[in-house]
Parts: C-alpha cells; structure tokens; sequence
C-alpha cells in the first residue's frame, strides 16, 4: 500500500471555512445591498429626504427622493416643505430627474410655483420630459399643453442625432421602450426616446445618414393615447378633434377603454364649438 501523504484528509481549518462563510454572505448580501439602495420604493425619512436632496453626487438618491415626495402627496401627505427642491430637479441635467418632477409637479395644482416651472419644461429637448410636463399642464388647466398632448396621439419619427454609417438594431412590429438601442450611426448609440411600435425603418441597412435624417416611425403608444386624451378632455380645441377621433374606433392593440375616452374627449370638446 502506498502510504499517504501527509495531510491528504485533513479537515479544512477554520479560516477556510470562514472565508466560505464569508463568501456565501456576499453572494446574498451584496445583491440585498444593491436592490435596497436603488429601490424607489423604500420609505425614506423627513431626514432621509433631506440628505438625498443635498447628495448631488448621487442623482438617483434625488430620484427616490422625488417619487417618495410624490407618494406622500398622492396619500394627502404635506410634503410642501420639499416643494422647493422638486423645483430645483426639474432643471437637472438628468432626464430622469426631470422627467420625474414634471410628474410630481402635477399632483399639487394648487401651488403656482409649480405652475411656473412647468411652463418652462414643456419646450424641454426630451420627449419624455414634454409629454409628463404637458399632462401637469393640463392638470392646472393650461392650455399650453395642447400641442404636445396632441404629439401623443401620432406617429414619433426617430431621427439621427449625428452623420454616420447606419446599422439597426431593431426590425419592423418590435415594441420598444425609452432607452431601447434602435442603431449604431456610426459609433454612437441611438436610443428611443418614447414607447411604441416600430412601424417602419426608414433607411437601408448600411446606408450613410446625416443627422436629422428620419431611421424609424413608432406609433403611438396605447398608454400615452389614454393619457393624453384624458388631458385633452380638459384643455383640447376644435383643432384636435381629428386626431382625437381617429381613436373613437377601435385600434389594434388598443383596448375598449382608450375608445371610450375618445369619444368622451370629442364630445367635450365638440360642445366647446
């Protein structure tokens, strides 16, 4: 018999199995650390939200700041004493941000500073930022809204953002969602800006585009279309009654509900002839 070797069944010691204990921690730990500081949905404190406004090295602590502001106002919450610090995000250069104050700034319809400012994000670069701003508007009963309102009811065009060799991404009946990677122009990345059904890819793989140039039609998303008709029920004109009735029929996709609003919505405004 081949004597063995010296140590060949000795037992791991305990630094071994404290390194293994250590290690299966973090495989739990280290992903319960991650969810809990990136969702939005965890109750901060007055003092949480007080620190999270301050942290400008960390946009999203501001971003869960902004929804747990929005929770408290929609539960009838004051949350009046952060007012001005959704104020002071909707001018962030953080779209999410942005977008997300334009929401909040819709709950309170009472507070004319809100107003103001959204007055000044309805011209914002970004989709998204609009088309939230445009349904606070309408809340206070602002009539400039409308034109974006009525954006929500057509077609989006994704265009170029620079000159480049194109290459999609995507092809005809994908459903994409903001930040969907529609093509390469050249080396840089072109993300949708807005939900909705790709309808049709306006230039040849490969072609060479110049920035501006349309690369995709979306149609309007079902969600945003409930939406804005519902806000157009309050602040549309004999002028969007077109694009209003092109849904008082049933659509595709749509459910009944969006018929429904429709033809509500064109009745409203109909009797403001």
């Amino acid at each position: 018999m081949t004597p063995q070797a010296p140590g060949a069944h000795r037992r791991p010691g305990r630094r071994a199995y404290l390194l293994i204990t250590l290690f299966a921690l973090g495989l739990v730990l280290f992903p319960f650390l991650f969810w809990y500081q990136t969702w939005f949905g965890r109750q901060l404190s007055d003092a949480d939200l007080d620190q999270y406004f301050a942290d400008t090295r960390k946009p999203r602590h501001a971003q869960h700041a902004l929804v747990q502001v929005g929770e408290r106002m929609l539960h009838g919450q004051n949350a009046s004493r952060w007012y001005p610090q959704v104020i002071r995000q909707a001018s962030s250069p953080g779209l999410e941000l942005r977008q997300t104050a334009a929401w909040i700034m819709g709950q309170d319809r009472t507070y004319q500073p809100f107003h103001e400012a959204l007055l000044g994000l309805i011209h914002d670069r970004e989709p998204m930022v609009r088309r939230n701003t445009a349904l606070a508007l309408a809340g206070f009963g602002d009539s400039a809204a409308r034109s974006e309102l009525v954006a929500m009811l057509r077609p989006f065009t994704v265009a170029a953002p620079v000159a480049g060799r194109l290459k999609y991404r995507l092809k005809l009946a994908d459903f994409v969602n903001p930040g969907t990677l529609i093509a390469h122009v050249g080396e840089t990345e072109v993300r949708c800006p807005v939900p909705g059904e790709v309808r049709s890819l306006d230039r040849e793989e490969g072609a060479a585009v110049k920035a501006g140039d349309p690369l995709a039609d979306l149609s309007a998303d079902k969600n945003h279309v409930w939406e804005a008709l519902r806000a157009l029920y309050i602040v549309g004109q004999p002028a969007d009654l077109e694009d209003v009735q092109r849904f008082t029929r049933p659509v595709p996709g749509f459910p009944d509900t969006v018929v429904r609003q429709a033809s509500l919505t064109a009745r409203q405004i109909e009797a403001r002839r």
